[in-house]
Order: C-alpha cells, then structure tokens, then sequence
C-alpha cells in the first residue's frame, strides 16, 4: 500500500491570481484603508496617512528580506520593541598599566596643549575674519 506524503508544505496556495490569500487580504485592506483616508481627508491633507498605508500594504504583500514575509519582521520588530530590556554595567578594576596606555593614547590624540590666546594673536584672527576694524 503506497500513500502519498504531502511535500511543499510551507508554500501557501494562490487563490487571487498571483497572490495568496494573506497578500490579496493586505493588498485589500490598504487599499480600503487608503478609500477611507481619501474620502474623510481629502487627498492634500490626507496624502501621508495614505502614502504610509500604502507602502505598510505594499511592503507586507511584496517585500521579503530572506525569502521570509515581511510580517515576520514586522512582528519581532515589535516585539523587540515592548518587550523589557536589561542594561547590565560591570565596573572594570582600571590597572597601573591600562591607565598608561590610555595617558599614551591621550597624548597622541592631543600632544599640545590648547595655547593661550595672546592679544597680538586675536588682533591677527580678528583682522583675518575682517570682523573688527581694528583702525577706529
């Protein structure tokens, strides 16, 4: 007795042409939702609500980062977003020798000192920006 194993399993059948029920629901739904936006807003006030639906519609039936529906992403996304988080902060003992490789390091980011600013100095700067006539 043979009996035949179902293969392709996780491949959903098209029912509206090329769309599958799922992507035929998101691409109806926007576009009602766009119909509605449009007839209580108007089209210049209502434009981004619309454009925003439209792309969500659009990205949901057609966009799929690593042959994945877009959903998917969307749903960690906000998962990611309420769930809790937990910042950890681990005090690190600071030795002899790490706090000379950091004065080195800060050395060789600044090796000068920030210089005085001297009269002579400012008169030069401000003549050069010709913000100050300097003859009055």
């Amino acid at each position: 007795m043979q009996i035949k194993v179902p293969q392709f399993l996780e491949i959903e059948d098209k029912i509206f042409g090329p769309f599958t029920f799922k992507e035929f629901a998101y691409l109806t739904g926007g576009g009602g939702i766009c119909f509605v936006f449009y007839r209580v807003l108007g089209i210049y006030i209502g434009f981004i609500p619309i454009a925003l639906v439209a792309g969500l519609s659009l990205a949901l039936t057609f966009y799929k980062p690593n042959n994945k529906p877009f959903v998917y992403m969307l749903e960690a996304g906000i998962q990611y977003l309420m769930q809790d988080k937990l910042y950890i902060w681990k005090r690190r003992e600071v030795t002899a020798e790490d706090r000379k490789k950091m004065q080195t390091q800060a050395k060789k980011v600044a090796p000068n000192p920030v210089n005085k600013l001297t009269g002579s100095k400012l008169r030069d700067l401000a003549w050069s920006l010709d913000v100050l006539d300097l003859k009055k």
